[in-house]
């Protein structure tokens, strides 16, 4: 592609390596079509001018999202792309509307979160970083909109990612079109959750991948017209059969294997399995276990997959039934029999294993023994039985495993199939999911998901590689066929001629393999008709076939093997087995024998088949089976618009952080991205917008853009002046063909060159003059200096000489002014002293004369109302005196048994004492007399065996008498004296414990005694306390009746507002007047007393007053009544009608509930922020005082003098916050505080708070969310600053006349300030309207910082201008509303403060991470920081981001955090709860004066006979 105009000395190129592909290195010489590059690897070769390929200097180093954004689109420019990007963890890349995933091979979890698919959902396709998420959006959109369905082919080779990427498709297509459940489990759920049972029976370990998908699938995801997933379906293709009894060393085979061998172990002895080392089938490689990987929970999480997806307990037993199976017939051996040419099983442990697997399938041992080790051929006149040698049984028994698992898994997918739509005989596993899933008959749009495998060339290929290229050579034609349809699209868009465009097809390639007659597949099934046919006679045939085609060779050195030329590449094929594989039959022994299994499952995996429908059967191949799915895949394809992601592998080793050039530059052939690029540069590979267009090569004619403001004109203009030929001005950008975008850069670097030295002169020639300009000045200056110095001194001789001179006149005129002066001052002192005493006498003499008539009038006037206020008590004292004295009389009688119950506590008391202290006498008396007494009779027994043993004694000698009569007769005395002694005792015992019981009795009769005293006491005191509930009940009566008389006295007629007393509060909210009216003197009249009816009376007109008095309360607080003094009028005139009425200490009440309902009838308005802020004023307001005012019950009596604890909520900061600030603010809340009283809140008070706690709440949210929504349609439009020309004011000076942004910010602001001066109006305490600003600004900065992350277009050097400008604008605002009103809000910007400060630093590559961290970001985590300097582009002076050391280190640190998958989210989240419960108080403030703005509902409140003390207020 390069030309050699475009290359001169210095020119930055590419040049092709044979270690790491492509290398780039500088032009140093050129020598016509030689050139002579210096590498950057520090070798210097010489090359072709053909062979090197330009190179952008202005590259990002972090590459771009788009490879059409490429200056040069070609294969290294490609490479270094995708390098780059993988370098900074930036694994996806679009190629139009291909995706390329490279496989990262580590955890990047914070690209997949559930706030990752909310941020793509609905975004336009490319507007995002790519992601397969948008791919699967896009497909989403299309399918909605434009009512097409849609399919998205994903394919790589293995372990490049594909199972992976089509979890991450399928994962999204279920967030964005989910339902909800029906019967416990949704369509999504299941789709999901069949991936896990298709790995288990369908991937294992390869060379390349521990998990590599041994078949294809394409799942179809039905949608109805909602856009919700009404039905899925799965298509499997070409399982690898020969795995099953073949595996090669390193690799496993397939993983339900290995998981069945780690099952628990009841599963295991019923299975009869044991360690997969003692399996034929397993042990044919050394390898058993994967890194990470844990087999028998792996058994278990595939067990609940198949719960979910439908597979009953019965039949997941039967499954692994025939799992287990398998690996015992592997285990079956044979030997030769006893005929010739027979077979038998070699030992008892063989036949161990063919009885377990007999016993696993539910069949007959003898007939399984018989379908291994016979044939029975049928002929037209007799069937013949013949035996099979050790060999062929061998073959037989492989064939027979082969077909049962083929079966298991195809069936696997029928059993997802019974509601779904099939074209191929597919087995059990996914029949059963697909049954289980669903299929929507009705549904009209779907979405496939094709897992194919990629390419495959290695240095064995067989039947299983033949066919897996052959189906990317026609997934490639189609992908070919797509391309050329975009770049048509594209083309005839902008209105340019395509025709000449080359289109490359492989045709040739799909004829050689598939064409009818002469097509490899036909030859391939014809030689498998035949018996005799081996595969070198297949060989043969093809070489002699396709002897002449230019895609099919013969390799050198071999008889059966051939190649074809692929468009990846040429691939040779061994033939040894591609005659067995091909083959699909059963045996017929085989199929007779399952078919009549007793187990169910078993038997449905072999139906019989009809001996007519057998008989005229043709023969089937898998080769032409696989054609035909191959042909249905595409026809399905084609009827949908395709989506492609390409995956990529970056090396062999599976490891992260390695990229080998070679191999990913081959994966992009084989993946066609290289021929999508090819087709592409055979057209326009270079597109630029005409903005950008403009602002790269506007340099080369700068005369043409002076004035002009057609961005058109000026390309077409610019273009015509440097001479190019063959581009197109088309509708909306500029293509250029191939070479032409290297020679419009060779020019500018021409020009660029030029300018530099030109800007250098200009520099130097200015700096000569500046230094030139200085030293003048500074000369000039100096001399300036040096004269007026001089002319300095000589002024100074002259004004000394004149001040000499005024010295001596004034010296002589001081005297006599002096003296004159002292003589006027004497005499006016003394003027002065005279008036004051004058003055003072006749003053006191006129205040004495008044004070003696002020005492006499006071006195005579006091004497008259203590005469009146004497007759009303002595009334008053009559009424009250008899309930007085049965009180004093009740008392008395109380005080009287209290004394009585203590004397007997007292006595009772001693008397137990006594009884205790006797008792524990004779209890030792009575120990003494028994120790006594058991001694004796020790020594009686004692004495008697001395006595008894002389005479046992036998004579030796002489006979002498033993009896001895005296000491006889002694003892019995005394054995006699001991009898009385005890018998005392014992009558002493008796005594002592008849006194005991005694005592008990009277103790006993005692106690009851106090017992009744006790309760007679209590009932006394009930008496007494009821009796003062009835005094209490009639103080508010007489209360009421004083005050009537009070209104219609004539006091009342002297003067309509009399002077009141200042009366002290109490602690329980009463006045004194009504807790000792009976010690101070009452202006009011006495209440007569009345009957029982009249009571009765008095109580109904009572309460009917007070409903008057609430409905009268509620009409005057439901208009808006303003405020005065600062102070709510409504909260204050609510919370003095509720002292007053006593509300807060009943026990029952429906006041509280009419102004709960009053509260929120008046908040249906939620739109209107003024009346909003009116309601939260005064809610606030009268929180507070309920907060000041209530005590719970049994808190009025604690020690007074205990510190509270400090607040820990917002409202007890603010409290304590206005406490300590002596401000002016605070004037208001200590004249609220004045008017407080403490009381002993009842439940409904308690409640009455607690609910308007809620309504506080509830009112700032309202208002806090109603800004967030006015604000949130102009933040989207300011954090990208709009797109304009470079030819704009702010860099040359041409304009195209677009307009300036700010209005955004002032639109910001203006809310801001029109919020502000609703609250302020209102009287909203400072501390809330902080926090609404506070959390409105945290709600800013998320938005912002979020929009940051996720858009490479507002992650610009110009966009960072643009939003630093911006926030200036909020940082102007806070300034004027100060810490009262703003607080903290401005610190909430800090993410966006310190990502747009550094956005805005011209010199990045030189500030280490240590700086960034601790300086510049200190606040952002590692994650936001690298997401910020991968994005990061300079649209205006093209600098370069930070350095790939600091990007290393960013990336050492996100790798060792990588577990984390919560830490690792670099998104912010908005955090708009509100404050903590309510439940500290707040002051109220206000630094104005406002009137009441109703004064007929003031003058009502105070007209009115029950509102009188609302004045006080």
């Amino acid at each position: 592609m390069a030309a050699t105009t475009s290359l001169v000395v210095g020119s930055l190129v590419w040049v092709e390596d044979s270690d790491i592909a492509w290398i780039d290195g500088e032009v140093v010489e050129v020598n016509g079509e030689d050139v002579k590059v210096l590498c950057t690897s520090g070798k210097t070769v010489a090359v072709k001018a053909s062979n090197v390929y330009p190179k952008d200097a202005e590259a990002s180093q972090c590459g771009v999202d788009v490879m059409t954004k490429l200056a040069y689109l070609h294969e290294p420019g490609v490479l270094q792309n995708l390098r780059s990007r993988y370098d900074i963890n930036e694994i996806y890349t679009y190629t139009g509307n291909i995706l390329i995933a490279v496989n990262p091979f580590t955890k990047l979890p914070h690209l997949y979160a559930c706030h990752m698919m909310a941020q793509y959902k609905g975004v336009a396709f490319g507007e995002l970083s790519p992601h397969p998420f948008a791919v699967a959006d896009a497909a989403y959109r299309l399918m909605i909109n434009e009512g097409i369905s849609q399919s998205i082919l994903v394919s790589g080779e293995s372990g490049a990612g594909k199972t992976e990427s089509t979890k991450l498709l399928m994962r999204y297509l279920a967030y964005v079109g989910g339902r909800a459940a029906s019967e416990g489990r949704t369509v999504e759920q299941q789709v999901l959750e069949s991936n896990p049972v298709l790995e288990a029976f369908g991937n294992a370990k390869t060379v390349r991948n521990n998990n590599s998908s041994r078949f294809g699938k394409f799942v179809e995801i039905q949608f109805d017209r909602r856009g919700r997933i009404s039905g899925a379906a799965i298509r499997t293709y070409l399982l690898e059969r020969s795995r099953v009894c073949q595996v090669s060393d390193p690799e496993r085979n397939y993983h339900c294997f290995y998981m069945l061998c780690a099952a628990p172990p009841e599963d295991i002895q019923r299975y009869k399995l044991g360690n997969p080392r003692t399996f034929h089938y397993l042990n044919q490689s050394n390898c058993y276990e994967l890194d990470g990987v844990d087999d028998s929970k792996e058994y278990i999480a595939t067990r609940r997959a198949m719960d979910v997806v439908g597979i009953g307990s019965d039949e997941q037993d039967a499954i692994f039934r025939v799992v287990a199976a398998i690996l015992h017939l592997g285990n079956i051996e044979f030997a030769k029999g006893k005929e010739i040419d027979s077979s038998m099983p070699k030992d008892e442990k063989s036949r161990f294993h063919l009885r377990t697997a007999a016993e696993l399938l539910m069949c007959d041992e003898k007939l399984l023994e018989d379908s291994l080790c016979k044939r029975v051929i049928v002929t037209r006149d007799e069937t013949i039985t013949k035996w099979l040698d050790p060999e062929s049984a061998a073959f037989s028994r492989d064939a027979l495993a082969k077909t049962v698992y083929s079966k298991l898994f195809d069936c696997c997918g029928h059993f997802f199939l019974r509601q779904w739509v099939f074209f191929f005989n597919f087995h059990w596993i996914v029949d059963k999911i697909n049954s289980s899933i669903g299929q929507d008959p009705d549904s009209k749009f779907l979405i496939g998901v094709l897992d194919i495998y990629g390419f495959e060339s290695f240095k064995t290929n067989s039947f299983e590689q033949f066919c897996i290229n052959l189906t990317n050579e026609k997934l490639q034609q189609h992908f070919n066929q797509h391309v050329f349809k975009m770049e048509q699209e594209e083309y005839t868009k902008e209105e340019i001629n395509w025709s000449y465009i080359e289109f490359v097809d492989n045709q040739d390639v799909l004829d050689l393999i598939e064409k009818k007659p002469g097509g490899i597949i036909a030859l391939l099934d014809e030689a498998c008709m035949f018996p005799r046919s081996t595969h070198e006679t297949f060989a043969q045939k093809l070489y002699h076939t396709f002897k002449s085609h230019k895609r099919f060779s013969k390799p050198k050195l071999s008889r059966s093997d051939f190649t074809i030329c692929h468009y990846a590449g040429d691939v040779t094929y061994q033939t040894e087995l591609f005659l067995d594989k091909n083959k699909d039959y059963v045996v017929a022994e085989h199929q007779a024998l399952l078919s009549a299994s007793k187990c169910s499952f078993v038997s449905g995996l072999f139906p019989p088949l009809a001996e007519e429908s057998s008989k005229s059967s043709k023969f089937s191949s898998i080769g032409s089976r696989f054609k035909q799915q191959l042909q249905a895949l595409l026809e399905t394809l084609s009827s949908s618009k395709p989506h492609y992601i390409r995956c990529v592998k970056p090396n062999n080793l599976l490891k992260p952080s390695i990229f080998e050039n070679k191999n990913i530059l081959q994966q992009l052939r084989c993946g066609g991205v290289m021929e999508a690029i090819r087709i592409s540069c055979a057209g326009y590979p270079t597109r630029k917008p005409f903005d950008e267009f403009v602002d790269r090569f506007g340099l080369l004619a700068p005369d043409i853009l002076d004035g002009s403001s057609n961005e058109v004109a000026a390309c077409k203009k610019l273009l015509e002046k440097v001479g190019l030929k063959g581009y197109q001005i088309c509708k909306t950008k500029v293509f250029l063909r191939a070479g032409q975008m290297a020679e419009l850069d060779t020019r500018r670097s021409e020009v660029l060159g030029r300018s530099a030295s030109i800007i250098q002169r200009k520099i130097r020639s200015y700096l000569a003059r500046r230094s030139f300009i200085l030293l003048h000045r500074s000369a000039l200056q100096i001399q300036s200096v040096c004269r007026g110095q001089l002319a300095r001194k000589i002024y100074e001789g002259m004004r000394r000489e004149a001040s000499s001179l005024r010295i001596q006149r004034d010296l002589r005129m001081r005297g006599m002014a002096a003296r004159n002066e002292l003589r006027y001052r004497r005499q006016t002192r003394a003027a002065i002293i005279i008036q004051s005493q004058c003055c003072k006498y006749l003053a006191r003499l006129h205040y004495l004369k008044l004070k003696k008539a002020a005492i006499a009038t006071q006195c005579a006037w006091r004497g008259r109302l203590a005469c009146k206020e004497l007759q009303k008590l002595k009334i008053a004292a009559r009424e009250t005196g008899a309930l007085q004295a049965a009180k004093n009389k009740l008392e008395k009688q109380v005080e009287e048994l209290t004394w009585k119950l203590q004397l007997e506590k007292r006595m009772r008391v001693d008397m137990e004492e006594a009884k205790t202290q006797e008792n524990a006498k004779l209890q030792s008396a009575l120990q003494n007399v028994q120790l006594q007494f058991k001694e004796t009779k020790e020594l009686l027994a004692k004495e008697c065996k001395a006595a008894k043993r002389p005479a046992e004694v036998v004579p030796v000698i002489q006979e002498v008498p033993v009896v001895d009569h005296a000491m006889l007769e002694k003892l019995t005395s005394e054995n006699e004296k001991l009898k009385a002694m005890v018998s005392s005792l014992e009558k002493k015992i008796d005594e002592t414990e008849k006194k005991f019981e005694e005592t008990n009795k009277i103790s006993e009769e005692r106690l009851k005694q106090a017992l009744e005293a006790e309760s007679k006491v209590v009932q006394l005191k009930t008496v007494m306390h009821r009796l003062e509930e009835k005094i209490l009940d009639m103080e508010p009566e007489t209360q009421v009746l004083r005050q009537q008389t009070l209104l219609d006295s004539p006091v009342k007629k002297i003067s309509m507002h009399p002077p009141i007393p200042v009366i002290p509060n109490l602690e329980n909210g009463h006045h004194m007047d009504e807790v000792n009216k009976s010690n101070e003197p009452q202006s009011v009249t006495p209440v007569k007393k009345v009957g029982t009816e009249s009571d009765g009376k008095l109580r109904r007109s009572n309460l009917e007053r007070q409903h008057e008095n609430v409905d009268a309360l509620i009409n005057c607080v439901t208009k808006d009544i303003g405020f005065s003094h600062g102070k709510p009028v409504a909260a204050f005139t609510i919370y003095k009608c509720l002292l007053h009425w006593k509300s807060f200490e009943a026990e029952r009440t429906n006041v509280f509930d009419r102004l709960i309902q009053m509260i929120g009838s008046a908040m249906e308005n939620e739109e209107n922020n003024g009346h909003m802020a009116y309601w939260l004023s005064n809610t606030s307001a009268l929180l507070f005082l309920l907060q000041k005012s209530l005590k719970a019950a049994g808190s009025i009596g604690a020690t007074p003098s205990r510190k509270p604890p400090p607040p820990t909520s917002l409202f007890g900061r603010m409290t304590m916050g206005f406490r300590s600030s002596p401000s002016s603010n605070n004037l208001a809340a200590a004249a609220a505080l004045a008017v407080v009283c403490q009381v002993e809140a009842k439940y409904p008070a308690l409640l009455f708070k607690q609910q308007l706690a809620a309504y506080v709440e509830k009112i700032y949210g309202i208002i806090r969310d109603n800004l967030k929504k006015e604000l949130s349609s102009l933040l989207s439009l300011c954090i990208q600053a709009p797109r304009t020309s470079k030819g704009n004011v702010r860099r040359s000076g041409r304009s195209f006349g677009k307009d300036s942004p700010s209005t955004h910010w002032q639109s910001i602001i203006d809310s801001l300030n029109t919020l502000l001066s609703t609250l302020k109006e209102n009287f909203v305490p400072p501390v809330l309207i902080q926090k609404i600003f506070t959390q409105t600004f945290s709600y800013i900065n998320v938005q912002f910082f979020n929009s940051l992350l996720l858009r490479r277009e507002c992650c610009t050097f110009s966009n960072g201008e643009y939003v630093k400008a911006g926030l200036a604008e909020l940082e102007l605002w806070c300034c004027p509303a100060k810490e009262e009103y703003a607080g903290s809000s401005w610190d909430e910007l800090k993410h966006i403060r310190q990502a747009v400060g550094f956005l805005v630093i011209h010199q990045k590559y030189r500030i280490s991470y240590d700086e960034i961290t601790n300086d510049l970001c200190p606040i952002l985590s590692v994650q936001q920081l690298y997401r910020i300097c991968t994005l990061y582009w300079d649209d205006n002076y093209n600098t370069r981001s930070v350095s790939p050391d600091v990007i290393s280190n960013m990336r050492v640190l996100m790798t060792e955090d990588s577990n984390d998958a919560v830490g690792s989210s670099f998104l912010l989240d908005d955090n708009s709860s509100i404050f903590p419960s309510l439940l500290m108080t707040f002051p109220i403030h206000s630094k104005r004066k406002n009137s009441w703005k109703s004064n007929q509902q003031r003058n009502f409140l105070r007209i009115h006979p029950s509102y009188f003390y609302i004045s006080k207020a």
